[in-house]
């Protein structure tokens, strides 16, 4: 390894990793040349040197200087290469997407960790394959040690996450619903607004990739949903094919998605776990639909949630938006705070 400046970005990341391979399909789409650099025992010390949080991906630009958590790295990407552009020129469109790119980032998870480590045979695939990753010189006997130990730690932050007893049917039923929904939404497109990738795809195709990955996932994203599962596929290599579609051509197979997964799920979560946080709660429930939602609270996702509401206050013009907003259920939700 080296520290001399490069004249590529270096992404220090794990196939396994949702935000990773994210970051790494940007890169692509935007042809902006980069070395992928998987994060093991033999990256290690060159990580540490740059890394400020123990979190992938890291991206080390030519000029050294280091970036870590995808979204910030793509949205500080765009400012130097901003084409081929990720977004809508409408800017109702526009900031859908963004809400897409944080739903996939944010409730994608809870799908994407609850079908790794919820299973003993996707606990044991997982468990094998990062032990493989992080320990690609290690024998038999060593690779067992490092994959129980990771399996143990894995199994044990499932709460965390969402994860649970309280949880697990409905994470289930989400999934299964989301995918139905995704697949007739791209039947009729090859991305998700319409002909080349936008912010959205992004976010939400890390989680889904990640969850084709493992077994109990991968067997019904390819036995209920093949366009979803060419999405996939394509969202590894992504190019633009066309240009973005209007909004009522998308409205009518994204509206029930907005409506039925992000304004009826997402939405009122992020919320809760918002107010959890301030008032330091360990654990809090939220009624979603038919069920209640019980998990620990997550610090990170509140400021996730802040620079999405800043993206919504950057707009000069919101009244299209609103009205989508507001027949989503999602509009109070990103009204600024009272401070």
């Amino acid at each position: 390894m080296t520290n001399q400046p490069t004249e590529v970005y270096r992404i220090f990341g794990a196939e396994m990793s949702p935000y990773s391979v994210k970051v790494r399909s940007y890169l692509r789409y935007k042809g902006i040349p980069h070395q992928w650099i998987l994060r093991n025992a033999e990256s290690e010390a060159e990580f540490a040197r740059h890394a400020k949080l123990p979190i992938i991906p890291l991206v080390v630009g030519p000029d050294e200087m280091p970036m870590q958590d995808s979204t910030p790295i793509i949205d500080a990407l765009e400012l130097d290469f901003p084409q081929p552009t990720l977004h809508p020129g409408d800017a109702l469109t526009s900031f859908i997407s963004a809400l897409i790119e944080e739903f996939g980032d944010e409730w994608g998870n809870k799908w994407m960790f609850h079908y790794r480590w919820a299973r003993d045979l996707d606990q044991r695939a997982s468990a094998g394959r990062i032990a493989r990753i992080r320990a690609p010189r290690a024998d038999e006997a060593e690779c067992g040690e490092v994959a129980d130990k990771v399996r143990a730690r894995m199994v044990e932050r499932l709460w965390y996450v969402g994860s649970n007893e309280i949880n697990a049917p409905q994470i289930e039923q989400g999934f299964a619903e989301m995918l139905d929904l995704l697949e007739r939404h791209l039947s009729v497109r090859p991305y998700l607004f319409g002909h080349r990738p936008a912010y959205g795809d992004f976010g939400l195709w890390g989680q889904l990739y990640e969850l084709w990955t493992d077994p109990t996932a991968g067997a019904l994203i390819e036995g209920r949903a093949p366009h979803v599962l060419a999405w996939i596929h394509r969202m590894l290599w992504p190019r633009a094919e066309g240009e973005f579609e209007l909004w009522p051509e998308l409205s009518l197979t994204l509206m029930p998605i907005l409506t039925r997964q992000v304004g009826a799920l997402f939405m009122p979560w992020t919320l809760a776990n918002e107010q959890a946080l301030a008032g330091q709660r360990d654990v809090f429930s939220v009624q979603l639909g038919d069920f209640t939602w019980t998990q620990k609270p997550q610090k990170y996702h509140a400021r996730s949630l802040a620079m999405l509401r800043g993206k919504y206050a950057f707009l000069h013009d919101r009244s299209r938006l609103d009205v989508v907003l507001e027949e989503i259920g999602c509009l109070a939700g990103l009204q600024p705070r009272p401070t």
